[in-house]
């Protein structure tokens, strides 16, 4: 079957460690998702995203026009993040996804884990499901290197950042001929 994002009932979020003591959240408010399943299984077997970096958001316009910026996402030379998976396993309850994640024009791979909702009708008669899926990756091997040092030892801002996908996906309706 394939699935189309439902963007109204989804996000993309990330989060990293602020001066080693806090969290801070983002998300991006524009992207595109699609996929498709194993009808006897219920296993994805294709799923790909497209991410406008331009739509970075943290609730604080100063720091997202910094994430904008060539010491982060460089949005004018790569205004995209795209993630195509390479190899599904599990079950839709505990599902593995490694994948290619692009960003600044570097490519590596990434897992991510998580569950994937049995198909359900909606009240105007189409089929959705939804994904949950979570990873880590180090932004510094995607070129996401900015930092300054912090005067009691280590940095302003964490390596590691998580990453949350959350989405609902709608069932394409064919077309007769």
């Amino acid at each position: 079957m394939i699935w189309n994002l439902d963007t109204t009932h989804a996000n993309v979020d990330f989060s990293v460690k602020h001066m080693a003591i806090s969290t801070v959240r983002g998300s991006f408010n524009l992207f595109s998702a699609s996929g498709e399943t194993d009808d006897a299984t219920g296993l994805p077997t294709k799923l790909s995203m497209e991410i406008d970096a331009t739509s970075v958001n943290t609730n604080n316009e100063q720091r997202d026009g910094h994430l904008k910026s060539p010491d982060f996402f460089d949005v004018t030379n790569f205004p995209k993040i795209s993630f195509t998976a390479t190899k599904i396993t599990g079950t839709p309850s505990e599902l593995t996804i490694v994948g290619d994640l692009t960003i600044r024009g570097v490519t590596k791979s990434v897992t991510l884990t998580g569950e994937l909702s049995s198909p359900m009708k909606d009240p105007w008669g189409l089929q959705r499901c939804s994904i949950e899926v979570s990873g880590k990756i180090k932004r510094s091997e995607f070129g996401l290197t900015w930092n300054q040092a912090l005067e009691m030892g280590g940095v302003l801002v964490s390596d590691d950042v998580k990453l949350t996908v959350s989405a609902q996906a709608v069932a394409a309706v064919e077309v007769a001929a």
